[in-house]
């Protein structure tokens, strides 16, 4: 398996290290948690925001990866791609849980050159 499919896994399981993050209090009611959002404290509202903002961004990164590996581009730049979204999406859920909301944006913005690369690394 190479390096990209395995950064499919690890980018699939990023949006669960924040869900921890959000929970981690004492009203914490496992029964009903999306009733709860609303009265988050700020840090794990934007830890559950975090959350789902990798869910969104999950499945445009493995079908770039996938789709690339289709298409028979070179493999290192696949990787190297792969590996560097995962690495901006690590960066960005940090910046959003430290609340630095322009290197949030700038993390954001590499992750979506790295899934605009897989394409045309793809072409």
């Amino acid at each position: 398996m190479t390096t990209a499919y395995w950064m499919i896994l690890v980018a699939g399981l990023l949006p669960y290290w924040p869900t921890v993050a959000s929970k981690l209090r004492r009203d914490y009611d496992n029964a009903a948690p999306r009733a709860a959002v609303d009265r988050l404290q700020p840090r794990q509202q934007r830890a559950y925001w975090a959350q789902l903002n990798a869910f969104e961004a999950f499945p445009l990164f493995a079908a770039a990866v996938i789709i690339a590996h289709l298409a028979g581009a070179e493999q290192h730049r696949v990787d190297v791609l792969a590996v560097a979204f995962v690495v901006f999406r690590v960066l960005y859920t940090l910046a959003y849980l430290y609340d630095r909301p322009t290197l949030r944006s700038l993390m954001w913005a590499g992750g979506v050159f790295c899934v605009i690369g897989l394409f045309i690394a793809a072409v």
